[in-house]
């Protein structure tokens, strides 16, 4: 099939299927104006997904990486109280990632150099030995699951950017590219409502009380502050590159103003007002060769449609609402949310527990969840089990002592790798420096850096980490008469 018979075929696939999910909302609802709504909704998902699949570079590694992550992700929020299917999508991530991680001793070595190494794994193995100290073996199985699926992950990436026959690709277009069919997708669910004030929720406690915000849909839900991190870091990683055609950036910038906005998340709006500011101090200082110079009529546009973006956000959808309020009526003003007093329950906790807690952590649950007396349910229970919300209390909770320390260790290598210079004297890609800088204010509000089942932005910024670090050129005379290959694709 020819190229533009095979436009014209997904064009036409694209408007069936927003064709069916306006028969379906109309078989709902009676209503052709909800129905309306849904085709169009419908017709956004599909775009998304051109969007995805037409991007450069894109390599299956990549592609089913992001996948597995985005996947998992999403079935912590969809398929909360049936654990086994998260499970056996963990399964599959053992088997894929053990395959291309080969050969494992060759790539371990190289670990300890990657900061999103020390943020996202060592906090599992200090917690393991913590939990192994006070004999809850259960808690310590589940870890060590925990642990080998992600450690697999990262060294995954690492044969895939050193060994000879795999070097060159670029994995992180792959899954920026995983991370927009996953949001295609939860826009194609909840295209009943993703126009409404009400959206379709979960049947849980925290999501009936933000019905406001958009999830997804049956069958698919996902954590509207998620969802708007996930947007936020493939836009860092498509928005940034120039290699990437301008009407695939626009395209992606415009995706970003639609999923801030429905998603009400003050933490994604920070995450992409902190890439639109450091954007344009590298702009400023003409300290990448990857990002249009100023002052040039190029640079200027290209540093000003981030923040026309979030101009968007702010008043068309809704942001000078939602930044500053607050989400629970029961938080007296508490624009964290409550995190605050999540955050003095994880103190008071360290400081009622032995050494072994202390030291290596949280031994009660496998993944050291938070539970508090003032979490929105009745006094008599059940209680919510809460994460941290927070990268840093998080590894403090999961590897106590220990995993703060690699916490730090781990942010200060990975901001290291993005600002410096390459053996070769290169600079790392934009989108790496940007995406790695920019994600540092959100640690005071989500766990996205410290990664796990829901690790999705923890694993292309890895992505980029890994390929900034570990590329290198062959020593081959073959290769060494070839350019090697450019920072942002394969």
């Amino acid at each position: 099939m020819t190229g533009s018979k095979a436009r014209v075929a997904g064009a036409v696939a694209a408007i069936v299927v927003a064709l069916l999910a306006g028969v379906l909302e109309y078989t709902r609802t009676d209503s052709i104006g909800e129905s309306a709504e849904a085709f169009a909704a419908g017709l956004i998902a599909m775009a998304v997904v051109g969007l995805a699949l037409s991007l450069p570079g894109i390599t299956l590694q990549g592609l089913v990486l992001g996948g597995l992550f985005v996947l998992a992700g999403i079935l912590t929020w969809t398929a909360t109280q049936k654990p086994g299917i998260i499970w056996a999508v963990l399964a599959v991530e053992v088997v894929v990632f053990a395959v291309w991680a080969w050969p494992w001793m060759r790539s371990l070595r190289s670990l300890p150099r990657l900061g999103s190494a020390w943020l996202g794994l060592a906090y599992w193995f200090f917690g393991i030995l913590g939990a192994v100290f006070v004999a809850h073996w259960k808690v310590a199985g589940q870890r060590v699951a925990y642990a080998g699926v992600f450690t697999l992950a990262v060294l995954a990436l690492i044969a895939l950017n050193t060994t000879a026959k795999r070097r060159g690709r670029d994995l992180s277009v792959g899954i920026a590219a995983a991370i927009l069919l996953g949001i295609a997708a939860l826009l194609l669910v909840g295209s009943g409502s993703l126009f409404d004030n009400v959206h379709a929720i979960p049947d849980n406690a925290s999501a009936r009380l933000m019905v406001n915000r958009f999830w997804g849909g049956p069958g698919l839900y996902y954590h509207p502050n998620s969802l708007a991190g996930l947007m936020a870091v493939a836009g860092i990683r498509i928005g940034f590159d120039r290699t990437i055609a301008v009407w695939q950036r626009l395209g992606v910038g415009a995706l970003a103003a639609l999923v801030l906005s429905i998603s009400d998340s003050r933490t994604g709006f920070v995450f992409a007002a902190a890439a639109a500011v450091v954007h344009l101090g590298l702009a400023l200082l003409r300290r990448n060769d990857d990002i249009e110079r100023l002052p040039s009529r190029n640079g200027w546009l290209a540093v000003a449609t981030p923040f026309v973006v979030l101009a968007i956000v702010v008043t068309l959808g809704g942001g000078y609402k939602f930044l500053l309020r607050d989400r629970f009526d029961n938080q007296g003003g508490d624009v964290t949310s409550g995190r605050t007093d999540t955050w003095r329950q994880v103190w008071v906790d360290w400081k009622h527990a032995g050494w072994a807690e202390k030291a290596f952590g949280d031994a009660r649950t496998s993944r050291a969840v938070v539970t508090r007396i003032n979490d929105g349910n009745p006094v008599e229970g059940p209680r919510r089990q809460l994460n941290t919300d927070n990268a840093a209390v998080g590894a403090f909770r999961r590897g106590g002592v220990f995993g703060a320390a690699s916490f730090i260790l781990g942010l200060a290598l990975l901001l290291w790798h993005a600002v410096r210079r390459r053996p070769d004297g290169s600079l790392p890609p934009a989108w790496y420096t940007i995406g790695a800088l920019a994600v540092v204010p959100t640690i005071a509000t989500e766990d996205w850096v410290i990664g796990g089942t829901n690790g999705a932005i923890w694993l292309l910024l890895a992505a980029g980490e890994a390929w900034t670090l570990l590329q290198r050129r062959s020593d081959s005379p073959a290769d060494e008469a070839t350019p090697a290959p450019a920072p942002a694709v394969s």
